[in-house]
Parts: C-alpha cells; sequence; structure tokens
C-alpha cells in the first residue's frame, strides 16, 4: 500500500467505509478519520506526492476522481459532483488543479 509509513490501515479502512455510497464523501470528514490532519507537514507533502499520480506537482481534476483508489485499490470513484466540490474547495488559485500548499491547506482547515 502506497500510505504504509505514513497512516494506519485501520484507519484508511473505517474512512473508506464512511463514504461508500456516491454522495457521501467529504474531505474534511475524510481528512479526519484516515488520520491526516494530525499528521506532520512531511507526512502530508508524502500523501501529495502518493496522489500525484503523473507527478506534475499538482493533482487535476481526473487525479481527484480517483482519490479514494490511492488508499486501497478498488474504491469507487468520486461522482462528478463529489469531484467538482473537492476541486473547489482544494483549488485556492483557481487554476483547475491543487498545488501542494493548497493540499496542505485544505488537509489542515
Amino acid at each position: 500500500m502506497a500510505f504504509t509509513g505514513v497512516l494506519n490501515d485501520a484507519d484508511i479502512t473505517a474512512a473508506l467505509d464512511a463514504c461508500k455510497a456516491d454522495g457521501s464523501f467529504d474531505h474534511k470528514s475524510f481528512f479526519q478519520k484516515v488520520g491526516l490532519t494530525s499528521k506532520s507537514a512531511d507526512d502530508v507533502k508524502k500523501a501529495f506526492a502518493i496522489i500525484d499520480q503523473d507527478k506534475s506537482g499538482f493533482i487535476e481534476e481526473d487525479e481527484l476522481k480517483l482519490f479514494l483508489q490511492n488508499f486501497k485499490a478498488g474504491a469507487r470513484a468520486l461522482t462528478d459532483a463529489e469531484t467538482k466540490i473537492f476541486m473547489k474547495a482544494g483549488d485556492t488559485d483557481g487554476d483547475g488543479k491543487i498545488g501542494a500548499d493548497e493540499f496542505a491547506h485544505l488537509v489542515k482547515s
């Protein structure tokens, strides 16, 4: 698992179970349940690097849609509505993608 050493497997399972149904994903709740909000800035950067699948330095909408699959293979994709809400919350400069600093702010807010 990509998050081994960063996050606890039981926390990941609990966070994923809480948002199994379409439309039930809430980034603030997910970050808390998975334990990311209490992690160091370095661990949040590691999480960002895992989610940034194409290593562009940004999390784009297509990567955000598959956000949950970074935590467990086979997890559901976010709905279009969930993806748009998540992007809007994280993209503070309006460029259509989430940078590392924006992600860190999103996790800690």
